[in-house]
């Protein structure tokens, strides 16, 4: 790796705990301004921090790997995505921020359930916290995995720390995302996904513009050479349930914590329109930049000779070998800030809910604020750990383990979020029945291997039926 490059990732590494620590001064004396940073974020922030947070290294890693391994058709993620992120910021996002402060001015979403219906706090906030970390443990440990491939395709053998590239990434990644999470909290990942947005966009717009009308791009024409059936063809074996497979990505949204807890922190209600223009626009660039990527990618490769074993490091291959030195350490530096965007959006929400719904519940009730913040941090500590060990396998795939995630929180909390905020008659045995059905069909559908469609569906059916079912039997008499 060039010096330039590493120039710039280094100024994008120092200008990230820069930011970590001016938040720091401004928003960690509270629970408040540490978890949500006062309910005070302008639309473009938190716009552009859900977007980011949402993205994360499955952006320019797996979406461009699927497209270039099997075509436009792999395209339906991201339509099916940006429906979903749509409907979730017109039905989701306004409730959401006005019902929050309403209900005792929660801070987390298991603190909201807990609000909402009192007869089964306890319980909400047990299971919800409980399955927050461990699909966030998987989660984070998908970013790190895509820290990990970063540094083993990239620097091969520079850095030599005793230990493998993969694991060098792995661990670079972590404790830069550590340092700011844990210094600065809500505002300092909030604004560190601005900026890193911001990078993000940049590089998903000129990168597929160099590969096809750069040298040896042929200004995109050779797309159609590609020696893949279909290549070009949306619709190229697509199945029924393929189809509602790829689009049931989309109901994952209503249910993923680390973005919905954006909307709670939005200045105010009546802000969210301008964040859902600025966001969904962000996002329908991002995804036709990755798009473009994955189909550009592949018939670079072909028309050049190139090959490449990992179809999930072609944004790294073409950075690589495309550009300037200089040029090349801001395409990684928007990798990285894909990858660390998310990591620390999820490190938060996990520690959040280890330190609201467990700590103090369970075992220091009179906790003050500043004893609260710095729980809170030591949580963030120990997910990262956690992830560490499952990102640990260079096998892992960021693509898979996002998938299962995703699934797993969409079914889990996507019917509870959007009735709850919704539904006058759903109860505290209906959440609660909810919430368990959801993650206990994603779980078994993945441990059993049953394939046949993405889990999320059964998931999510599952979840909505049982709350719908229970909250009718547990009606209050005179109801």
């Amino acid at each position: 790796m060039e010096t330039g490059t590493l120039f710039s990732l280094a100024l994008y590494f120092i200008a990230m705990i820069g930011i970590g620590l001016w938040a720091w001064k401004r928003s960690s004396g509270s629970s408040e301004g540490y978890l949500l940073a006062g309910r005070n974020l302008p639309p473009a922030v938190a716009a552009l921090s859900a977007g980011a947070s949402d993205m994360s290294g499955w952006l320019l890693l797996g979406l461009p790997g699927a497209l270039y391994a099997a075509g436009l058709v792999e395209a339906w993620i991201g339509i099916g995505l940006f429906i979903g992120a749509l409907i979730n910021w017109i039905v989701v996002a306004p409730r959401l921020r006005q019902q929050t402060e309403e209900y005792g001015n929660a801070l987390t979403i298991p603190e909201f359930l807990a609000n909402r219906f009192p007869d089964k706090a306890t319980a909400l906030r047990l299971i919800s916290a409980l399955i927050i970390v461990v699909f966030f443990a998987v989660y984070t440990a998908a970013g790190l995995v895509g820290g990990g491939k970063l540094f083993e395709t990239s620097f091969a053998g520079m850095l030599d720390l005793g230990m493998s590239d993969y694991m060098t990434g792995i661990w670079v990644t972590a404790l830069v995302v550590m340092a700011y999470t844990m210094t600065g909290g809500f505002l300092a990942v909030s604004l560190t996904d601005f900026v890193q947005g911001l990078i993000m966009v940049t590089a998903l717009v000129v990168m597929p513009l160099v590969v096809m009308f750069g040298p040896g791009g042929s200004a995109g024409g050779s797309l159609a050479e590609v020696p893949v059936e279909g290549f070009l063809d949306i619709t190229n074996g697509l199945t029924l349930l393929g189809f509602v497979s790829l689009m049931a990505w989309g109901l994952g949204y209503f249910g993923q914590p680390h973005i919905i807890v954006r909307f709670m922190a939005v200045r105010s209600v009546a802000e969210v329109k301008t964040a859902r223009t600025i966001g969904m626009t962000w996002m329908g660039v991002a995804l036709l930049g990755a798009i473009g990527i994955g189909l550009a990618g592949r018939a670079y490769v072909e028309r050049n000779g190139m090959t490449i074993d990992d179809p999930e490091t072609i944004f790294i291959v073409l950075a690589n070998t495309l550009f300037h030195p200089l040029v090349t350490g801001f395409l990684l530096a928007a990798l990285l800030a894909a990858i660390m965007s998310t990591i620390s959006s999820q490190l938060l929400v996990a520690s959040s809910s280890l330190t609201e719904d467990f700590y103090k519940l369970f075992f220091r009730k009179e906790a003050g604020e500043k004893e609260s913040v710095n729980v809170g941090r030591i949580c963030v500590a120990l997910v990262a750990l956690v992830a560490i060990v499952i990102a640990s396998d260079p096998d892992s795939k960021v693509l898979g383990l996002v998938s299962n995630a995703w699934a797993g929180f969409g079914a889990a909390f996507g019917p509870l979020i959007i009735l709850a905020l919704t539904w006058k008659k759903m109860t505290g045995a209906g959440a609660v029945a909810g919430l368990v059905t959801g993650a206990a069909t994603v779980m078994a559908w993945i441990a059993l291997d049953i394939g046949v469609i993405y889990e999320i569906v059964p998931g999510f059916i599952a979840a909505w039926a049982a709350i719908w079912l229970v909250s009718n039997m547990t009606q209050p008499k005179g109801a």
